[in-house]
């Protein structure tokens, strides 16, 4: 059974191989978790930007999801984030990373992640009014069509987490391990795989039919040049500006 959106248990294999921490976005998240010594992870999944350096407790819902998780990652608990089974203020720190979009209850869930974290609460999530600033959009609008809502918006999130708050714009890299679709911003090509496309769940919500005129749309203008034309300027650019957000909220 699914605890959110999108059924892990039968579309999440692979998230392991094709979501890993990018370690430049990792260094970002780290930095807003503070210096605390305990965090929770809630909707941890297989375990992508938990830090190494400090006590971590794991919370993730899909048996799926949890099996993924390697050795070195501690085992997760199965629970979801509304209703965390800890008391008030048990952890320095609570990070939930891309996956409040999947949460059934996500004003619950929040709540919860600030009442068991006694300092920041840190939410990796998309800002669904900018996923137009990825070309994508121009080949399968109704990937965004149907992503977009699915994202809270950034300032909703931002009440719920803390007294203070603050939002920063990640960069994604050229070469960014974790597949995310904006991960792709320079290698169009990777979204021709279709193991890369089943570790995005958005792709979970598309029909079939619209997701093959859209992979085949992309081919042919790949091959005809028609894509460099217009976006062959991406490919030699750093880093990408998109719709990758943290928010930051503190007590």
């Amino acid at each position: 059974m699914s605890a959110g959106d999108f059924d892990y248990e039968s579309h999440g294999q692979g998230y392991a191989v094709q979501r890993r921490t990018d370690p430049r976005i990792a260094a970002q998240v780290h930095a807003a978790l503070g210096e605390g010594r305990s965090l929770i992870n809630v909707g941890a999944g297989a375990g992508s930007y938990e830090p190494e350096d400090r006590y971590v407790v794991a919370v993730e819902p899909s048996a799926a999801m949890r099996a993924q998780r390697p050795a070195t990652r501690v085992p997760a608990l199965n629970a979801t984030a509304e209703d965390l089974p800890f008391d008030d203020g048990a952890f320095d720190a609570a990070l939930a990373s891309i996956t409040v979009h999947q949460w059934k209850d996500r004003e619950r869930g929040l709540r919860e992640l600030r009442r068991v974290s006694r300092g920041p609460v840190v939410v990796m999530t998309f800002d669904g009014t900018a996923l137009d600033l990825l070309w994508l959009g121009e080949y399968a609008p109704e990937l965004f069509a149907v992503e977009s809502p699915r994202y809270p918006d950034i300032d909703w999130i931002a009440a719920r987490v803390g007294g203070t708050v603050r939002v920063e714009t990640v960069a994604i890299p050229i070469d960014c391990v974790d597949g995310f679709t904006e991960a792709y911003y320079a290698r169009p090509e990777r979204l021709l795989d279709p193991l890369v496309r089943k570790s995005q769940s958005a792709w979970g919500f598309v029909d079939d039919a619209d997701e093959v005129r859209a992979v085949e749309r992309l081919r042919a203008d790949l091959e005809s040049g028609a894509w460099d034309a217009r976006f062959g300027h991406l490919r030699s650019q750093p880093e990408f500006l998109g719709s990758l957000r943290l928010i930051i909220g503190l007590p």
